[in-house]
C-alpha cells in the first residue's frame, strides 16, 4: 500500500504563470505553509496544453524555491483546453464491475483527441436519493502523451508527482474545505477567470455537476484596454489591477446578444471540444451596444463588450443547469481575472444570484510568508495541494 503523504506541494501551470502552494497536515488539519508563482516561459503552454516539458520544470523548480515549498512530492493538474475533457454523466445505478465496463465504452465513444492512447479515470457519486434510479459519474480523458509531458517536467523540477489531477476536482477540493457548513444543501458556481479561459463548474455539497470552459480570460481583458488606450500589453495589465473599476451603475444594463440579432448556440455540453475549443465564443454583433454608462473610468469602455460576453456565457451555463431542473444558489469568482473591482457586485446585478470572491483560506489556515491577500489567484495549487486530504 502507497504511504500516505501528510505534505505535499500543489501546482497550477498556466500559460501565463506556474503558481503552487505548499500544503501540510498539521494535527489532522490542512494548513498552507507556502505560496507563490513565476511567470511561465514565452512558448511552453498554449491552448493544447505543454509543450515544453523541460523549461516549464525549471520554472516549477524555481517557483517552488522563491516560495520556500521545501517538499518533494508535487499534484499537478492536467494543463491545456485540448490536452483533457471532463465530463459528467448520469447512469444506471450499477455494481462497480458493471461499471467498469460501462465507463470502457463511454471513454471509448467519447475520446475527442487525435491521439487514441489515452490515460481515463472516473469517480462515481452514490445517489443522494435512496430512490433514484441513476448516479452521476465525473470522467476525465487526457493523451498519454499530455501525461508523460507532465512526468518529465517533474523530474526536470526535481520532484515527485504524487498524483495527476483535473482542475475541476481541485476546486471541489477548496469548497469541501471551506465552505461545506456554509453551502450545504445548496448549487454553487465557481467561475474561475484565467488567463486565456475561463472555467464555468457547477458544485453540490463537494459534487462536480457541471464543468465547462469558455475561451474567454483576462488576457481579452488587458489586450482591449492596450488597444482601445494605446498602450504596452505590461502598462494595459497595472491598468486593469489598479485602475480599472466596473461603475456600480453597470449592472444591470448588459449587453444582450439575443436583442440586437447577434446568434449564440444552446449551451451544449456534449459538443466537440475540438472544433471550436470547449466553447467558442460568441461572435460579436456589429457595433453592438456596451454596458458602459458615462465614466470618468477611461479602462472601463473598452472592456465592456468582453465583460458582456463573459456574463453570457456565465448566463446560458445558470439557464442550462436549470433546464435539467437544478438551481444556482450562490457564485464565487477566483482566478487572477476575478481580481478587477466591482466585478462581484456587476455580476451579482446582471445575473441577479449573489457573488462573492472565492477564498481558499476561509477555513484552511495560509501561513505563508508571501501573504494570503491574492489566495483567490491560488484555488487551483491549494485544491491540488489538498488532495491528501480526499
Amino acid at each position: 500500500m502507497a504511504k500516505r503523504l501528510s505534505s505535499v506541494v500543489g501546482v497550477d501551470i498556466g500559460p501565463s504563470y506556474i503558481k503552487v502552494a505548499e500544503v501540510r497536515n498539521q494535527g489532522g488539519q490542512p494548513v498552507v505553509t507556502a505560496l507563490g508563482k513565476t511567470p511561465t516561459p514565452s512558448n511552453t503552454v498554449d491552448q493544447t496544453g505543454i509543450i515544453d516539458p523541460e523549461n516549464v520544470g525549471i520554472a516549477v523548480r524555481q517557483a517552488c524555491a522563491e516560495a520556500g515549498a521545501s517538499v518533494g512530492d508535487i499534484v499537478l493538474s492536467v494543463a491545456g483546453q485540448q490536452s483533457v475533457l471532463v465530463r459528467t454523466l448520469e447512469v444506471p445505478n450499477m455494481n462497480e464491475a458493471d461499471l467498469k465496463a460501462h465507463m470502457e465504452w463511454e471513454v471509448t465513444r467519447n475520446i475527442p483527441f487525435s491521439e487514441s492512447d489515452v490515460e481515463k479515470d472516473y469517480k462515481a457519486y452514490p445517489p443522494t436519493d435512496a430512490a433514484s434510479q441513476n448516479m452521476d459519474v465525473v470522467m476525465a480523458i487526457t493523451p498519454r502523451s499530455a501525461v508523460n509531458n507532465m512526468m518529465a517536467l517533474t523530474k526536470k523540477a526535481g520532484k515527485k508527482a504524487a498524483a495527476i489531477d483535473v482542475e475541476p476536482l481541485a476546486i471541489a477540493r477548496v469548497l469541501a474545505s471551506n465552505y461545506s457548513e456554509d453551502y450545504r444543501g445548496k448549487s454553487v458556481c465557481v467561475v474561475e477567470i484565467g488567463s486565456k479561459v475561463t472555467a464555468i463548474n457547477i458544485y453540490r455539497d463537494g459534487r462536480l455537476l457541471m464543468p465547462r470552459q469558455v475561451p474567454i480570460g483576462g488576457e481579452m481583458y488587458t489586450r482591449e484596454i492596450a488597444d482601445g488606450m494605446g498602450v504596452t500589453f505590461e502598462e494595459a495589465e497595472s491598468i486593469k489591477h489598479s485602475q480599472l473599476e466596473i461603475p456600480q451603475n453597470a449592472g444591470g444594463q448588459t449587453y444582450n446578444p439575443f436583442d440586437s440579432g447577434a446568434t449564440m448556440q444552446p449551451y451544449n455540453p456534449f459538443a466537440d471540444p475540438l472544433e471550436a475549443g470547449p466553447e467558442a465564443a460568441p461572435e460579436p454583433a456589429e457595433e453592438a451596444p456596451v454596458s458602459a454608462p458615462a465614466s470618468s473610468n477611461a479602462a472601463y469602455p473598452h472592456i465592456a463588450q468582453v465583460l458582456d460576453e463573459t456574463v453570457a456565457e456565465i448566463r446560458r451555463s445558470v439557464d442550462y443547469f436549470r433546464g435539467k431542473g437544478g438551481e444556482v444558489d450562490q457564485i464565487l469568482l477566483a482566478g487572477g481575472g476575478a481580481s478587477i473591482t466591482g466585478l462581484p457586485e456587476f455580476l451579482a446585478t446582471s445575473l441577479g444570484i449573489p457573488v462573492a470572491r472565492l477564498n481558499p483560506g476561509h477555513k484552511v489556515p495560509i501561513n505563508s510568508r508571501n501573504g494570503s491577500e491574492a489566495a483567490g489567484d491560488y484555488a487551483v495549487a491549494i485544491g491540488n495541494g489538498l488532495h491528501i486530504f480526499f
